[in-house]
């Protein structure tokens, strides 16, 4: 499967793989319950493959009706799932209630296994995130992996925080802190940060990640836009104003976009400059999401568009402030 010596990826293997739970998210609403394949790293690998990055996802799924309705949505898309996936007796469900606002709140079904693993080959990237990394016995295989391979290739982290399928929140947190050392890159929400840290501002919680040795850490804050911190610098990305259908994937639209833009950044590092475009590219790709029903990224032709739409509406009010200034209003 995907031994730790070796740093050279097979011709035909995924510049991204992503590690965790594929369920269904079954979203109850007043006119009726609709079934959407989902789960965050499931999410995120769909969101990847909808931006044209080749995509593999490392998970469990039941040989069932809803496994086989999973398989479907993530090939239709182009994510490869890797051996082994059909290893559990049913798939997993999460029952979505969604409020009036949009947002969702969440009840589980679920029974997280991986065998252990010992990779072949290392991608470019390695993302892992939310129950995966929290709910046994998984678990442990995924610090297994993410130490094997944070040496040998960017490793990217969402905790995803659902504090219904969690211990007590100093064993959560010291979970969570015991991955940190060993990512690249931690994207929360700003609930997730408020969780983990109570009483600390998001920047605060930003510093405290990045001291325990993560390199960027970025935390989402819906309509208030988000924050990237690095030892170079922080940055605040505002959001992308939208009517919103609701918010299911929009965190893991975001980290789909984050991962693409860190993979075309090019030799930049961490600048601002590149915090301010990995940024927009994100908040673009989220914005879009949660414009319509269900975990429903944008392709990578859409989100191209909405760039380019947001660029000219930038450089409109540019010339805008410019023209106001030349007259002194």
């Amino acid at each position: 499967m995907f031994s730790p010596v070796s740093h050279a990826s097979p011709a035909d293997s995924p510049d991204v793989i992503v590690v965790g739970e594929a369920l269904i998210d079954v979203v109850s609403r007043p006119d009726g319950d609709v079934e959407h394949p989902g789960g965050s790293p499931a999410n995120v690998a769909y969101g990847l493959a909808r931006l044209g990055v080749s995509t593999g996802l490392l998970t469990a799924i039941g040989d069932d009706a809803r496994g086989a309705a999973i398989e479907a949505h993530l090939s239709g898309a182009g994510v490869v799932l890797l051996p082994g996936a059909r290893s559990l007796e049913r798939t997993a469900s999460a029952t979505a209630t969604i409020a009036a606002d949009g947002s969702a709140s969440y009840v589980f079904d679920i029974d997280w296994r991986l065998e252990a693993l010992a990779p072949a080959f290392f991608p470019k990237v390695l993302h892992t995130g939310s129950i995966a990394t929290f709910l046994a016995p998984g678990a442990a295989a995924v610090r297994t992996l993410l130490e094997q391979a944070h040496r040998d290739c960017m490793v990217t982290y969402d905790p995803n925080i659902r504090p219904a399928l969690l211990g007590s929140h100093s064993e959560a947190k010291s979970l969570f802190e015991e991955l940190v050392p060993l990512t690249d890159v931690v994207k929360l929400s700003d609930e997730d940060a408020r969780w983990l840290y109570p009483g600390q501002d998001l920047e605060q919680t930003a510093e405290r990640i990045l001291a325990l040795g993560t390199g960027l850490a970025v935390i989402t804050a819906g309509a208030e836009g988000s924050l990237l911190r690095a030892a170079e610098g922080s940055l605040h990305i505002p959001s992308v104003t939208t009517s919103v259908a609701d918010t299911i994937g929009a965190g893991d639209s975001y980290m789909a976009a984050l991962i693409l833009g860190l993979l075309t950044r090019g030799t930049a590092g961490l600048a601002p400059s590149v915090l301010e475009a990995i940024g927009r590219t994100a908040s673009a790709a989220a914005a879009i999401t949660v414009s319509r029903p269900g975990a429903n990224p944008p392709t990578l032709d859409e989100l191209r568009a909405a760039q380019d739409a947001a660029a000219q509406d930038r450089a409109a009010h540019h010339r805008a402030d410019q023209d106001a200034a030349a007259i002194g209003v």
